[in-house]
């Protein structure tokens, strides 16, 4: 079975963007323990936020800017799609909505939805 394939399905990541970013940086790191890596966004930097015991990623802190200026202050799931385009088009056959995108991050694209409950999530096409 194809890498890609195999994975469909599956939470890739989860982030939460906020205005700012540096405020819920600091909140997780001394609730939860996490570790900030900024990640360069040109004049400002997101936040990659690492486990406490080991240099693993858990999740991303992103201000409310550039191409996250749309994206609701929650945190957000990355849910893995064989083809962005046909899921875009079966979530508004199933009464969801496109809330932002589809965006492209490299190669990778993504957009964000409104499931028919009201829920958010991204969803994420891996190449």
């Amino acid at each position: 079975m194809d890498e890609n394939r195999k994975n469909t399905g599956k939470i890739a990541w989860i982030d939460l963007t906020v205005p700012d970013a540096a405020k819920v940086r600091d909140f997780y790191s001394k609730v939860v323990g996490w570790r900030a890596s900024a990640v360069s966004m040109g004049d400002y930097s997101d936040f990659s936020m690492m486990l406490p015991y080991d240099d693993a990623p858990a999740a991303g802190i992103c201000h409310t800017r550039g191409v996250n200026a749309d994206l609701p202050a929650q945190w957000m799931i990355y849910i893995i799609v064989d083809d962005l385009d046909k899921s875009m088009d079966a979530c508004r056959e199933m009464g969801g909505k496109i809330i932002a995108g589809p965006k492209k991050m490299g190669e990778e694209r993504y957009c964000v939805i409104q499931d028919p409950g009201g829920a958010f999530a991204a969803l994420y096409e891996k190449k």
